[in-house]
C-alpha cells in the first residue's frame, strides 16, 4: 500500500545530471506548481550528508519532461522495472509454503462460518418447509401472532407488498389476484344468520400455509 517513489538521487543517476542541479530542478518544479517534497538527510558518496528528495511517478515524469529525451526513456524504463517488481508473481505466491498456509487457514475459516450459518438457517428452513406442507389457513390476525409481529406492521407490509386491498366502501382486506393464484392467499366466505331471519355473506382473506411460509422470510423470528 506504500506509494513507490524516486529518489533525487537516482534520477541524477540516471540521467547524468548532478544531483544539485537535480535538486534545483525539483525545487523549481514544487514552486511552479504548489507542491512540496519533504528532503531527507542522507550520506553521501563523499561522506558529507546531502538532501535526497523522494518524488512519486508522476511527479518524477514531469521533472524529466524537460529533459532530453534519452534521459526521459532512461526515467521511464526505470519506473517500468519498479512497477514490474512491485506486481507480485501468483504462481510464486503458491510454490511459498507460508503463502499456501495463510490461504489454507482463510479458506478453511470460511467454510467453518458457512458451515455455521447453515447450521443456524437450518431448523428454520426445516420449520418453513413444515409449515407450507400442512392443511388449513390462518386469518391476519392469527397469521401476525404465528409470525411474532403486531398486526398493523403485518397488514402494513402486506399492503404495500401488494398482497391484499381494501374496496372503496369496505372495512375488510381482499386478497389480490396474484397473490391468490400463487397459492399464498384464500378467500373464505361465511354466511351470517341475523336474529330477524335475514342472512349476510362476509368475505375474510386468510392466509395459506405457503403464504406463511412466504412471509416468514420477510418477518425472521
Amino acid at each position: 500500500g506504500t506509494t513507490q517513489t524516486m529518489s533525487s538521487r537516482e534520477i541524477a543517476e540516471l540521467t547524468g545530471k548532478e544531483h544539485d542541479n537535480v535538486r534545483r530542478d525539483i525545487q523549481k518544479m514544487a514552486a511552479e506548481l504548489s507542491l512540496t517534497f519533504e528532503g531527507k538527510s542522507e550520506p553521501s558518496a563523499g561522506g558529507r550528508p546531502s538532501q535526497v528528495f523522494y518524488l512519486p511517478k508522476r511527479e518524477t515524469l514531469i521533472l524529466v519532461s524537460g529533459y532530453s529525451m534519452t534521459m526521459r526513456a532512461k526515467i521511464i524504463d526505470r519506473w517500468q522495472e519498479l512497477e514490474s517488481a512491485q506486481r507480485p508473481d501468483p504462481m510464486a505466491a503458491l510454490s511459498d509454503p507460508a503463502t499456501m498456509r495463510a490461504l489454507l487457514l482463510g479458506y478453511t475459516e470460511k467454510v467453518i462460518a458457512l458451515e455455521g450459518r447453515v447450521s443456524e438457517l437450518q431448523p428454520k428452513a426445516v420449520a418453513l418447509d413444515r409449515i407450507a406442507n400442512t392443511d388449513g389457513s390462518l386469518c391476519l390476525m392469527d397469521t401476525a401472532k404465528t409470525l411474532q409481529v403486531r398486526p398493523k406492521d403485518l397488514t402494513a407490509y402486506m399492503k404495500a407488498h401488494l398482497w391484499i386491498f381494501m374496496r372503496l366502501g369496505t372495512s375488510h382486506w381482499v386478497g389480490r389476484a396474484e397473490k391468490l393464484n400463487a397459492g399464498y392467499l384464500e378467500h373464505k366466505i361465511t354466511t351470517i344468520h341475523r336474529t330477524d331471519g335475514t342472512e349476510r355473506i362476509t368475505t375474510q382473506v386468510r392466509v395459506t400455509p405457503k403464504g406463511l411460509a412466504k412471509l416468514a422470510e420477510a418477518f425472521p423470528v
